[in-house]
């Protein structure tokens, strides 16, 4: 079968057949990297450098995984399926699954999810007597998270002060509850693959020996354990191929470090900088425009994006006198292009702040046209599909304290809180799960359907498990009984499919490794639960994020709400590299866009009950202004508000040595607090003073008489 090398450009042609060294591919966006990805590893299989199970590939999600497996199946004439490709969680798991004694777990450990990590906290607190009012038990996961994420057990956080040292001490105990039942957290599987390669050199030295090549995907967003992990498998026989992109680093909130990949560059001494720049998405004038704006971020490692498609038109810009005006042109905008043939599928509205959409919602639904806000509930984490896989849980894992806590009384059958907490009280006593002890009659009933389902179930197949117990537990005739129950079965019934087409998936890509098919599929449901589930329906505008849109690409792209503390946002500021991260941020968003893109700020906004106003944002000023075409005057606050020194109850506001009239709504910049808007004024002559917005650096009152104010 071909690799189609004649199909790459030069850049991607010399990054996919560069020799067994180190490399970094800088790719920009829509530059073709998973073209690349893929066909790297399809050239060093063919070519006979590495046999499949000789690769590790890192991928940040599942779906991607399943993509690039697909390509590469059609791309070679032996199954590719014998490499390691996962995301860091996946591959982790797989690892701990092999060697769970060494790693000190049971062989049919469960995942807690986000919401399960969360419940588990909650009781722990709740059994150490902890205020929750001070130590919220989502605080407490975060700081947990964190410290793993830095690669951090209990005993080895810096206890800087009093509260700190509270954390550290639920932390500990938290571990200690998670060893006890048996159950590991999302940070935990990566941490705890960290620690068994790091104290166990033989099992190191066997992977490090089988891994010749490591190709990672997303460099950009790996983490501080992440990069840790992955430097663990390096010996002088393996070679990385980490391919990312500085400039669309934009998870900092989630732990991503983007110095892991100048780290790389110099702890690998790299000698081969790749770097992806022709664009195959967006026509010119868009590719200018985020080049531009890119360029004023200090810290980069450099690339200037290009296309053969030609400059394309002009960004369009427009200013609202309010966030309905916006919203309203923006209406009009839509039903323009979809006149003009563009379904609106192929349309994105973002913004920056999820309380941003309201308005643009509002509008939308005013003049009928369908949309659809991206994310929402996954699959996985809708509450009747985890009250299903809890009992599955419960067949796999009995011990498994939060599943039996999820449905012990779900559908209800009597087991009221005063039955928990007598319960939970035995447990801790007896250093034991709450199914060992759930002797009394009314838990023991429920003790006894969780034995009985296990043994129906026992030699059956996946799919026809998970329908049993969905049928059995109760969950379909509590559903009927709701109005809005219809919808709620489906999902159980689309359970059972998920069940049998991961049965299918797994008879395709066997590898080999002895796993229990419920404690499998149960894995594969903690795995998925964090990825979106595109939905099925009609035709409609897609509205998001910036952050949702990373990866989506669209043939027009509606950017809006670009004001000065909205974007950038106003806590980026005071952040350490927090204005470059939001300039990223615009970055990805302007390249979303294939053909069109507009950029849009109101002058005024309602955000959080109280109307602001706006200064429009720096990134507006960043980029060049003969790339943009402005649908309303610039500048036109001055044309737009009223001019109260000529109204007769009127003050005047000027400055007499300069003759300088200021009017509420103007831009002005002042020499220390830099650029605002007026909002306010008082007073007359020699005492008169306004009241300006001056974004990040707040809302202050000046004396005209000696404010070095000037309009903008």
């Amino acid at each position: 079968m071909s690799l189609h090398l004649e199909h790459l450009n030069p850049e991607q042609l010399a990054a996919v057949t560069l020799p067994d060294e180190h490399a970094l591919i800088l790719a920009g966006a829509g530059s073709g990297k998973t073209r690349v990805l893929t066909t790297r590893i399809a050239w060093l299989i063919k070519g006979g450098r590495v046999s499949p199970a000789g690769i590790l590939a890192v991928t940040f999600t599942n779906k991607a995984a399943r993509e690039m497996l697909t390509r590469l199946t059609a791309m070679l004439p032996v199954n590719p399926r014998g490499m390691w490709m996962g995301t860091f969680h996946g591959l982790a798991n797989r690892m701990l699954r092999a060697h769970h004694r060494e790693a000190r777990l049971p062989q049919s450990f469960q995942i807690l999810d986000s919401q399960d990590q969360l419940a588990a906290l909650k009781r722990l607190m709740k059994a150490s007597g902890v205020d929750e009012d001070r130590f919220p038990p989502r605080e407490v996961q975060w700081f947990i998270n964190a410290q793993k994420e830095e690669g951090l057990r209990p005993g080895e956080v810096p206890l800087t002060d009093e509260n700190v040292r509270r954390f550290v001490e639920l932390y500990a105990a938290y571990d200690e509850q998670c060893q006890r039942e048996g159950v590991v957290d999302f940070p935990e599987l990566l941490l705890r693959s960290f620690e068994l390669l790091s104290r166990n050199e033989i099992l190191r030295e066997h992977y490090a020996q089988r891994f010749s090549h490591i190709l990672v995907d997303e460099f950009q967003d790996t983490n501080r354990l992440q990069y840790r992990w992955l430097k663990l498998f390096s010996s002088r026989h393996t070679s990385y191929f980490c391919v990312g992109d500085d400039d669309q680093s934009i998870y900092t909130f989630r732990g991503a470090n983007v110095g892991n990949m100048a780290d790389f560059e110099r702890d690998f001494k790299v000698k081969h900088v790749v770097r992806l720049e022709q664009n195959y998405r967006s026509h010119g004038n868009i590719l200018d425009a985020a080049n531009a704006l890119i360029a004023n971020n200090r810290n980069r490692l450099g690339k200037n994006l290009w296309t053969a498609a030609g400059a394309g038109e002009p960004l369009r810009v427009f200013e609202g006198e309010s966030d309905n005006d916006e919203a309203r042109w923006l209406v009009e905008e839509v039903q323009a292009l979809a006149r003009d043939g563009t379904p609106l599928s192929h349309i994105a509205v973002l913004y920056r702040s999820n309380a941003q959409s309201r308005v643009v919602e509002h509008a939308l639904f005013s003049q009928g046209i369908p949309y659809r806000v991206y994310g929402g509930l996954r699959f996985f984490e809708r509450a009747e599909v985890k009250h299903a896989l809890a009992y599955l849980r419960l067949l796999a894992f009995p011990d498994d304290d939060n599943a039996f806590l999820r449905v012990a009384n779900f559908p209800p059958r009597g087991i009221g809180a005063r039955t928990i907490e007598q319960l939970q009280d035995a447990a801790k006593q007896a250093g034991a799960s709450l199914m060992k002890v759930a002797d009394g009659s009314k838990a023991l009933v429920f003790k006894k359907l969780i034995e009985e389902l296990k043994s129906e179930t026992a030699n059956l197949p996946l799919p026809e498990v998970v329908e049993h117990v969905v049928a059995r537990s109760g969950l379909i005739e509590h559903y009927k009984t709701e109005r809005e129950g219809a919808d709620r079965i489906q999902n159980l019934e689309e359970l059972v499919n998920a069940a049998a087409a991961f049965t299918q998936e797994e008879r395709e890509t066997e590898s080999g490794e002895a796993v229990d098919p419920l404690t499998a599929f149960l894995t594969h449901a903690a795995l998925e639960a964090g990825e979106h589930q595109a939905g099925e329906g009609q035709e409609a505008l897609q509205m998001m994020t910036v952050h949702s849109a990373k990866g989506l690409e669209f043939d027009a792209v509606f950017l809006t709400g670009l004001e000065e503390g909205l974007f950038p946002h106003e806590q980026s500021v005071n952040e350490r590299d927090g204005l470059e991260e939001e300039r990223r941020l615009a970055y990805v968003a302007i390249t979303r866009a294939r053909r069109r893109l507009y950029l849009s700020h109101a002058q005024t906004r309602m955000l959080h009950g109280q109307t602001r106003y706006n200064v429009a944002s720096r990134f507006l000023e960043e980029i060049p202004n003969g790339l943009m075409k402005w649908l309303t005057p610039r500048f036109s606050r001055q044309r737009l508000v009223p001019d109260f020194s000529r109204s007769k109850d009127a003050f005047m506001m000027k400055r007499k040595e300069e003759g300088i009239g200021f009017r509420i709504g103007q831009n002005v910049t002042h020499p220390k607090f830099g650029t605002g808007v007026i909002v306010d004024a008082e007073g007359s002559g020699t005492e008169a003073r306004v009241q300006v917005n001056f974004g990040a650096a707040g809302v202050k009152w000046l004396a005209l008489a000696v404010a070095k104010l000037q309009a903008a």
